[in-house]
């Protein structure tokens, strides 16, 4: 008996405790910001753009610069995994998660 409330101790701990910690998401953080520079870049620069435009173009970019910083803490709270950049691991495996697309909606992409 103080076998079996042992092994389903064990397992219990496996599935609620450390099978979580074995996830990793991957975030490429670089493809992120590289879309919302060329979004920056293509309304100052589109023909015709007024002052307005190029405001707004700011604004925009300030929100994003505010945006990420907590975009990035709250993932890995989210997804309850570890999270890191793509270029950090080598390939992916079956409990690798892409949370790329959850960042680009958090900074509005």
């Amino acid at each position: 008996m103080s076998l079996f409330v042992v092994a389903v101790g064990i397992a219990a701990y496996h599935h609620t405790v450390r099978s979580p910690a074995d996830r990793i998401g991957v975030i490429d953080v670089t493809e992120v910001y590289r879309l919302k520079e060329k979004e920056f870049t293509d309304l100052v620069t589109k023909a015709g753009a007024s002052e307005s435009d190029k405001d707004k173009a700011m604004a925009g970019a300030e929100a994003f610069a505010r945006a990420l910083p907590q975009a990035l803490e709250e993932l890995p709270q989210e997804c309850g995994c570890l999270v890191l950049l793509r270029n950090a691991i080598a390939a992916n495996t079956p409990t690798t998660i892409d949370l790329t697309p959850a960042l680009k909606r958090k900074v509005g992409l």
